[in-house]
Protein backbone atom coordinates (compact mmCIF):
# COMPACT_ATOMS: atom_id res chain seq x y z
CA UNK A 1 0.00 0.00 0.00
CA UNK A 2 1.24 3.36 -1.04
CA UNK A 3 0.85 6.24 0.80
CA UNK A 4 0.46 9.76 -1.03
CA UNK A 5 1.97 12.63 1.61
CA UNK A 6 2.16 15.60 0.44
CA UNK A 7 5.14 17.68 -0.01
CA UNK A 8 5.66 20.41 2.15
CA UNK A 9 5.81 23.81 0.06
CA UNK A 10 8.27 25.75 1.57
CA UNK A 11 7.89 29.33 0.13
CA UNK A 12 4.25 29.02 1.16
CA UNK A 13 3.48 31.63 3.99
CA UNK A 14 1.28 29.47 5.18
CA UNK A 15 3.47 26.67 5.73
CA UNK A 16 7.00 27.92 6.59
CA UNK A 17 8.12 31.76 7.65
CA UNK A 18 11.45 33.77 8.91
CA UNK A 19 11.39 35.88 10.84
CA UNK A 20 14.94 38.16 10.51
CA UNK A 21 14.74 40.22 13.93
CA UNK A 22 14.07 36.73 15.94
CA UNK A 23 16.30 34.28 14.02
CA UNK A 24 13.55 31.90 13.76
CA UNK A 25 11.74 29.58 11.06
CA UNK A 26 8.50 28.72 11.86
CA UNK A 27 7.03 26.00 10.22
CA UNK A 28 3.48 24.37 10.15
CA UNK A 29 3.21 20.44 10.06
CA UNK A 30 1.29 18.91 7.87
CA UNK A 31 -1.67 16.68 9.41
CA UNK A 32 -0.09 14.19 7.67
CA UNK A 33 2.72 14.01 10.39
CA UNK A 34 1.09 13.41 13.37
CA UNK A 35 2.59 10.40 15.24
CA UNK A 36 5.76 10.89 13.85
CA UNK A 37 9.04 12.05 15.73
CA UNK A 38 10.00 15.33 16.01
CA UNK A 39 13.81 14.41 14.02
CA UNK A 40 11.83 12.31 11.63
CA UNK A 41 9.16 15.40 10.64
CA UNK A 42 11.70 18.41 10.68
CA UNK A 43 14.31 16.60 8.49
CA UNK A 44 11.15 16.26 5.89
CA UNK A 45 10.74 19.84 6.50
CA UNK A 46 14.31 21.04 6.50
CA UNK A 47 15.60 18.93 3.68
CA UNK A 48 19.20 21.34 3.53
CA UNK A 49 19.90 20.67 6.91
CA UNK A 50 21.25 16.87 7.86
CA UNK A 51 19.08 14.85 10.09
CA UNK A 52 22.51 14.84 12.53
CA UNK A 53 22.00 18.43 12.74
CA UNK A 54 18.78 18.66 13.32
CA UNK A 55 18.59 16.01 16.30
CA UNK A 56 21.51 18.50 18.07
CA UNK A 57 19.29 21.74 17.40
CA UNK A 58 16.62 19.33 19.34
CA UNK A 59 19.08 18.88 22.28
CA UNK A 60 20.31 22.34 22.21
CA UNK A 61 16.13 23.07 22.94
CA UNK A 62 16.15 25.18 19.48
CA UNK A 63 13.34 23.33 18.66
CA UNK A 64 9.69 24.41 20.06
CA UNK A 65 5.72 24.11 20.32
CA UNK A 66 3.40 26.39 21.40
CA UNK A 67 6.10 28.16 23.42
CA UNK A 68 7.34 24.67 24.74
CA UNK A 69 10.71 24.14 24.41
CA UNK A 70 10.96 20.22 23.01
CA UNK A 71 14.02 18.41 23.81
CA UNK A 72 13.78 14.89 23.08
CA UNK A 73 14.42 13.98 19.32
CA UNK A 74 11.61 11.15 19.55
CA UNK A 75 8.58 13.74 20.82
CA UNK A 76 6.05 12.75 18.48
CA UNK A 77 4.14 15.39 16.19
CA UNK A 78 0.40 16.23 16.58
CA UNK A 79 0.48 17.17 12.79
CA UNK A 80 -1.27 20.28 12.23
CA UNK A 81 1.03 22.45 14.63
CA UNK A 82 3.46 24.87 14.62
CA UNK A 83 7.28 24.54 15.52
CA UNK A 84 9.64 27.26 15.74
CA UNK A 85 13.44 26.32 14.91
CA UNK A 86 16.75 28.47 15.95
CA UNK A 87 18.79 27.72 13.05
CA UNK A 88 22.50 27.34 15.00
CA UNK A 89 24.81 29.05 11.97
CA UNK A 90 27.26 26.52 10.56
CA UNK A 91 30.44 26.15 12.10
CA UNK A 92 31.77 25.51 8.47
CA UNK A 93 29.98 29.07 7.30
CA UNK A 94 31.94 30.83 9.41
CA UNK A 95 35.12 29.39 8.01
CA UNK A 96 35.26 32.20 5.31
CA UNK A 97 34.34 34.93 6.97
CA UNK A 98 36.51 37.85 7.79
CA UNK A 99 37.35 38.41 11.15
CA UNK A 100 39.19 41.25 12.89
CA UNK A 101 42.46 39.42 14.25
CA UNK A 102 45.36 41.68 15.04
CA UNK A 103 48.12 40.06 12.67
CA UNK A 104 52.48 41.10 12.88
CA UNK A 105 53.27 42.22 9.79
CA UNK A 106 57.04 41.85 9.28
CA UNK A 107 57.09 42.46 5.34
CA UNK A 108 54.18 43.13 2.74
CA UNK A 109 53.75 44.49 -0.41
CA UNK A 110 51.53 44.05 -3.52
CA UNK A 111 52.55 40.07 -4.10
CA UNK A 112 53.52 38.80 -0.64
CA UNK A 113 52.96 39.06 3.14
CA UNK A 114 55.01 37.98 5.68
CA UNK A 115 53.59 37.35 9.74
CA UNK A 116 54.83 36.77 12.51
CA UNK A 117 52.20 34.29 13.83
CA UNK A 118 51.43 33.83 17.95
CA UNK A 119 50.85 30.68 18.93
CA UNK A 120 47.53 29.09 19.58
CA UNK A 121 46.61 30.75 16.26
CA UNK A 122 45.14 28.14 13.97
CA UNK A 123 46.45 28.44 10.16
CA UNK A 124 43.68 27.16 8.82
CA UNK A 125 39.91 26.17 9.42
CA UNK A 126 38.75 22.78 10.43
CA UNK A 127 37.95 20.02 12.84
CA UNK A 128 37.14 22.12 15.86
CA UNK A 129 38.56 25.41 14.74
CA UNK A 130 35.76 26.70 12.21
CA UNK A 131 36.26 30.13 12.97
CA UNK A 132 39.40 32.88 14.56
CA UNK A 133 42.23 31.25 12.14
CA UNK A 134 45.03 32.88 9.98
CA UNK A 135 42.29 32.73 7.27
CA UNK A 136 39.92 34.51 8.84
CA UNK A 137 42.35 36.87 9.29
CA UNK A 138 44.00 37.65 5.84
CA UNK A 139 39.99 37.98 5.08
CA UNK A 140 39.80 40.78 7.22
CA UNK A 141 43.41 42.23 6.51
CA UNK A 142 43.11 42.35 2.44
CA UNK A 143 39.39 41.70 0.88
CA UNK A 144 41.18 40.58 -2.67
CA UNK A 145 42.28 37.70 -0.67
CA UNK A 146 38.97 35.64 -1.00
CA UNK A 147 40.13 35.32 -4.36
CA UNK A 148 42.54 33.46 -3.88
CA UNK A 149 42.58 29.48 -2.94
CA UNK A 150 43.29 29.35 0.91
CA UNK A 151 43.17 33.25 1.27
CA UNK A 152 46.71 32.89 -0.16
CA UNK A 153 48.16 30.46 2.49
CA UNK A 154 50.80 28.11 1.27
CA UNK A 155 52.35 26.54 3.98
CA UNK A 156 51.41 25.87 7.70
CA UNK A 157 52.70 25.93 11.13
CA UNK A 158 51.20 23.49 13.97
CA UNK A 159 49.12 25.75 16.01
CA UNK A 160 51.08 25.72 19.14
CA UNK A 161 54.37 27.00 17.09
CA UNK A 162 55.11 30.72 16.86
CA UNK A 163 56.69 32.31 14.12
CA UNK A 164 57.37 33.45 10.41
CA UNK A 165 54.97 32.49 7.40
CA UNK A 166 54.72 33.66 4.10
CA UNK A 167 51.20 34.48 2.62
CA UNK A 168 50.90 35.22 -1.22
CA UNK A 169 48.30 37.77 -2.04
CA UNK A 170 47.94 37.44 -6.00
CA UNK A 171 47.50 33.98 -7.53
CA UNK A 172 50.99 34.48 -9.58
CA UNK A 173 52.47 34.70 -6.58
CA UNK A 174 50.85 31.65 -4.99
CA UNK A 175 51.85 29.49 -7.98
CA UNK A 176 55.11 30.72 -7.63
CA UNK A 177 55.98 30.26 -3.62
CA UNK A 178 54.35 26.76 -4.03
CA UNK A 179 56.59 25.83 -6.71
CA UNK A 180 59.79 27.41 -4.61
CA UNK A 181 58.07 25.02 -1.68
CA UNK A 182 58.69 21.80 -3.90
CA UNK A 183 61.79 22.72 -5.72
CA UNK A 184 63.17 23.33 -1.78
CA UNK A 185 64.06 27.15 -2.81
CA UNK A 186 61.81 28.05 0.66
CA UNK A 187 64.45 27.87 3.77
CA UNK A 188 62.96 27.81 6.84
CA UNK A 189 64.90 27.78 10.01
CA UNK A 190 63.44 27.01 13.69
CA UNK A 191 64.50 27.21 17.12
CA UNK A 192 63.65 24.30 19.75
CA UNK A 193 63.98 24.14 23.27
CA UNK A 194 64.41 20.10 23.49
CA UNK A 195 64.37 17.59 26.57
CA UNK A 196 67.95 16.51 27.03
CA UNK A 197 71.72 17.37 26.10
CA UNK A 198 71.91 17.28 22.39
CA UNK A 199 74.16 16.34 20.22
CA UNK A 200 76.08 19.44 18.73
CA UNK A 201 75.10 19.21 15.34
CA UNK A 202 73.36 16.37 12.98
CA UNK A 203 70.77 15.55 10.21
CA UNK A 204 67.75 13.58 10.95
CA UNK A 205 67.48 11.52 7.56
CA UNK A 206 64.31 9.65 8.33
CA UNK A 207 60.48 8.90 6.70
CA UNK A 208 57.24 10.79 7.81
CA UNK A 209 53.96 9.02 7.68
CA UNK A 210 51.04 8.37 9.61
CA UNK A 211 51.15 6.47 13.21
CA UNK A 212 50.03 3.15 12.32
CA UNK A 213 47.93 2.98 14.89
CA UNK A 214 47.42 6.69 16.26
CA UNK A 215 45.94 8.17 13.14
CA UNK A 216 45.85 11.71 14.66
CA UNK A 217 49.93 11.67 15.41
CA UNK A 218 52.82 11.39 12.75
CA UNK A 219 55.66 9.10 13.21
CA UNK A 220 58.61 7.53 12.00
CA UNK A 221 57.75 5.15 9.41
CA UNK A 222 59.44 2.62 6.70
CA UNK A 223 56.84 3.71 4.07
CA UNK A 224 56.62 7.27 4.64
CA UNK A 225 57.78 10.11 2.84
CA UNK A 226 61.53 11.67 2.74
CA UNK A 227 61.92 13.83 5.52
CA UNK A 228 65.37 15.50 6.54
CA UNK A 229 66.00 17.71 8.94
CA UNK A 230 69.41 19.48 9.82
CA UNK A 231 70.14 20.35 13.82
CA UNK A 232 72.66 22.26 15.80
CA UNK A 233 73.43 22.92 19.34
CA UNK A 234 73.54 26.39 20.58
CA UNK A 235 72.98 26.73 24.39
CA UNK A 236 73.27 23.62 27.04
CA UNK A 237 70.47 24.36 29.46
CA UNK A 238 69.19 22.61 32.63
CA UNK A 239 68.36 19.13 31.71
CA UNK A 240 67.67 20.71 27.96
CA UNK A 241 69.49 22.37 25.25
CA UNK A 242 68.10 25.07 22.74
CA UNK A 243 68.83 24.03 19.53
CA UNK A 244 68.40 25.38 15.45
CA UNK A 245 66.68 23.50 13.34
CA UNK A 246 66.85 24.22 9.00
CA UNK A 247 63.96 21.88 7.56
CA UNK A 248 64.96 20.31 3.67
CA UNK A 249 61.43 18.77 3.67
CA UNK A 250 58.27 20.31 5.37
CA UNK A 251 56.38 17.63 6.67
CA UNK A 252 53.65 17.65 9.23
CA UNK A 253 55.53 17.77 12.55
CA UNK A 254 58.08 17.05 11.49
CA UNK A 255 60.80 19.07 13.56
CA UNK A 256 58.17 17.31 16.49
CA UNK A 257 58.90 14.11 15.34
CA UNK A 258 62.68 13.64 14.41
CA UNK A 259 63.91 15.46 17.78
CA UNK A 260 61.49 12.74 19.55
CA UNK A 261 62.67 9.86 17.35
CA UNK A 262 66.55 11.03 18.55
CA UNK A 263 65.85 10.93 22.23
CA UNK A 264 65.00 14.61 22.26
CA UNK A 265 61.18 15.80 22.28
CA UNK A 266 60.67 19.27 22.46
CA UNK A 267 60.01 20.67 25.81
CA UNK A 268 55.70 21.12 26.86
CA UNK A 269 55.29 18.83 23.66
CA UNK A 270 51.78 17.18 24.08
CA UNK A 271 51.94 14.67 21.38
CA UNK A 272 55.30 13.85 21.03
CA UNK A 273 56.90 13.96 24.40
CA UNK A 274 55.56 10.94 25.57
CA UNK A 275 56.78 10.05 29.31
CA UNK A 276 59.88 11.54 28.90
CA UNK A 277 60.68 13.83 32.25
CA UNK A 278 60.37 17.46 31.45
CA UNK A 279 63.27 19.60 33.72
CA UNK A 280 61.38 21.41 36.61
CA UNK A 281 62.32 24.51 35.56
CA UNK A 282 59.66 23.50 32.51
CA UNK A 283 56.90 22.85 34.25
CA UNK A 284 53.77 24.69 32.87
CA UNK A 285 55.03 25.61 30.01
CA UNK A 286 52.03 25.12 27.84
CA UNK A 287 53.11 24.55 24.15
CA UNK A 288 55.77 22.96 22.54
CA UNK A 289 58.54 25.15 22.50
CA UNK A 290 58.94 25.60 18.86
CA UNK A 291 59.46 29.02 17.00
CA UNK A 292 60.09 29.31 13.15
CA UNK A 293 62.79 31.92 13.44
CA UNK A 294 63.92 32.60 9.54
CA UNK A 295 62.28 32.92 6.41
CA UNK A 296 64.02 33.10 3.30
CA UNK A 297 63.03 33.01 -0.30
CA UNK A 298 62.85 34.25 -4.00
CA UNK A 299 60.35 37.34 -4.38
CA UNK A 300 57.56 35.31 -6.96
CA UNK A 301 57.83 38.67 -8.74
CA UNK A 302 61.62 40.66 -8.74
CA UNK A 303 63.39 37.24 -8.30
CA UNK A 304 65.20 38.71 -5.27
CA UNK A 305 66.35 36.32 -2.39
CA UNK A 306 64.68 37.73 0.69
CA UNK A 307 65.28 36.69 4.11
CA UNK A 308 63.29 37.64 7.22
CA UNK A 309 63.68 36.92 11.41
CA UNK A 310 61.74 36.76 14.12
CA UNK A 311 63.21 37.37 17.72
CA UNK A 312 62.05 34.90 20.20
CA UNK A 313 58.45 34.76 21.68
CA UNK A 314 58.38 36.39 25.46
CA UNK A 315 57.58 32.88 26.45
CA UNK A 316 60.08 30.82 24.99
CA UNK A 317 62.56 34.11 26.16
CA UNK A 318 61.29 33.03 29.80
CA UNK A 319 61.86 29.19 29.56
CA UNK A 320 65.51 29.44 28.28
CA UNK A 321 65.92 31.79 30.96
CA UNK A 322 64.66 29.86 33.41
CA UNK A 323 66.17 26.48 32.42
CA UNK A 324 69.58 28.44 32.26
CA UNK A 325 69.62 29.94 35.31
CA UNK A 326 69.29 26.07 36.29
CA UNK A 327 72.24 25.09 34.33
CA UNK A 328 73.99 27.68 36.03
CA UNK A 329 73.40 26.06 39.03
CA UNK A 330 74.16 23.00 38.71
CA UNK A 331 77.48 23.63 36.78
Amino acid sequence: MSLNIPTPQRKDPADYSESAAEGLCRLTVPLDFGGQRLDAGLARLMPEHSRSRLQGWIREGRVSRAGVVLTDTKAKLLGGEVLEVAPAESRQALADAPEDIPLETVFEDEHILVINKPAGLVVHPGSGNWSGTLLNALLAHDEDMSELPRAGIVHRLDKETSGLMVVAKTLEAQTDLVRQLQARTVKRVYRAVVVGVSPASGTVDAPIGRHPTQRTKMAVVANGRPARTHFRLLQRLAGATLVECSLETGRTHQIRVHMAHIGHPLIGDPVYAGRRAQPAAAAGFGRQALHAFRLGLLHPASGEHMTWEAAMPADMERLIAALGQGAESTS
